[in-house]
């Protein structure tokens, strides 16, 4: 499976009470009055961390956005690439959605390294029962089960392909290439064995991608010789 690469919460703040200039502009619904601030070095698993407070707390994404380019490219060092924004009624909520979302981070979801520097690595993750957020994300009910599958562009493309092939799932929310992150993927969906099963799928033609990159041999008529 390679080395696990952990996701940073690098910034983390709350707003009590948000003024109301700002909330009209996010824009929020009227009941969510605190809201919960941010930053990760992985987008990825930052989007994963904050449906999983969807379902912990009383709690909404009211903002999730990745950054241009990557953690390499950073507008500063607690940018990362992902910034989410939860919001609830009182900053109880929010502080218990932002536990569930950091606990993520630091010992759950995770990219895996392909290579030993871990600057190659894909996301093959899936996710029992989808909160509130990815559920909406990905246009299913509340609960169903996600594949969220992410690699380079090359590899996932494909990954997915293999994931669709090896079990009774649908691509729900297609990545093309390239995300703000320079990566691709997609959510899928189906039971939870058959994601269990596309998730594996995925990551074994990854690797095979990364074993043999030129992994075909051209006809007369094809490519260079």
């Amino acid at each position: 499976m390679g080395q696990p690469i952990r996701a940073i919460p690098l910034a983390v703040r709350m707003i009590p009470n948000v003024d109301a200039g700002l909330a009209r502009h996010l824009p929020l619904d009227t009941s969510i009055r605190s809201l919960g601030l941010i930053t990760s070095s992985i987008d990825d698993v930052g989007y994963t961390a904050i449906d999983e407070a969807t379902k912990r707390a009383a709690v909404d994404v009211v903002y999730a956005k990745s950054f241009y380019a990557g953690s390499g490219h950073a507008s500063g060092p607690l940018s990362g690439e992902f910034i989410g924004i939860i919001g609830g009624a009182t900053p109880a909520e929010v502080e218990s959605g932002l536990a569930a979302a950091m606990e993520v981070m630091e010992h759950g979801a995770c990219f895996y390294a392909l290579n030993e520097e871990g600057t190659h690595a894909y996301y093959a993750h899936v996710i029992s029962r989808s909160g509130r957020y990815l559920s909406g994300v990905a246009g299913i009910p509340e609960g169903d089960p996600i594949a969220y599958l992410i690699a380079p562009p090359l590899e996932a493309m494909v990954g997915l392909d293999a994931a669709l092939k090896a079990a009774d799932v649908k691509l729900q929310t297609f990545y093309g290439p390239p995300t703000e992150t320079n990566f691709a993927g997609g959510l899928l969906t189906g039971s939870q064995s058959a994601c269990m099963a596309a998730a594996q799928a995925f990551q074994s033609a990854v690797k095979e991608v990364v074993l043999t990159p030129h992994g075909i041999t051209l006809g007369s008529g094809g490519g260079h010789r």
